[in-house]
């Protein structure tokens, strides 16, 4: 995993309607990049549904949200069109940005070892750089715990 307070590497990948988008787009915007493994799986998929239910919470403070797997542009289109996803989802099946953020890693299910994205959130600041790394998330969670983690870093 990337740590807090390094540059956030740019990239540029396709999202569900095959446009290009960067990084760069959302400079000047606090930003959460958040990393699955696949569309319509049951964790990812809840953890999608969670980001969409708190998804007015994110644009009330001005947050974008991007979700980032290696499935298809298509494949994003449907399954955000399935669930009602109003955020960004960036395609990467050359595992570009997956690499780069360092959520590429061995993995064990059922004792079958084999390498998979690693459930991981990144908080970029308005300058690009990372501000918080949430690892090891749990789906049902994770968009509150950022929008705790939040209001607790405003009341200080």
């Amino acid at each position: 995993m990337l740590e807090a307070g390094t540059k956030a590497p740019d990239f540029t990948l396709q999202d569900k309607n095959g446009k290009n988008v960067s990084l760069g787009d959302f400079s000047g915007k606090k930003t959460v990049i958040y990393f699955y493994s696949r569309d319509n799986t049951p964790g990812c998929t809840r953890q999608a549904k969670a980001f969409a239910n708190e998804f007015p919470e994110f644009e009330k403070r001005n947050i974008s949200v991007i979700g980032i797997s290696k499935d298809s542009a298509s494949s994003h289109l449907k399954f955000a069109d399935k669930h009602g996803l109003p955020f960004v989802l960036l395609s990467d099946p050359e595992l570009e940005a997956i690499k780069a953020y360092d959520v590429w890693h061995e993995k064990k299910l059922y004792g079958k070892v084999s390498m998979g994205v690693v459930r991981t959130t990144y908080i970029v600041d308005e300058k690009g750089i990372i501000e918080k790394v949430f690892n090891k998330v749990k789906p049902d969670t994770n968009a509150g715990d950022i929008l705790s983690y939040l209001d607790e870093k405003n009341d200080k």
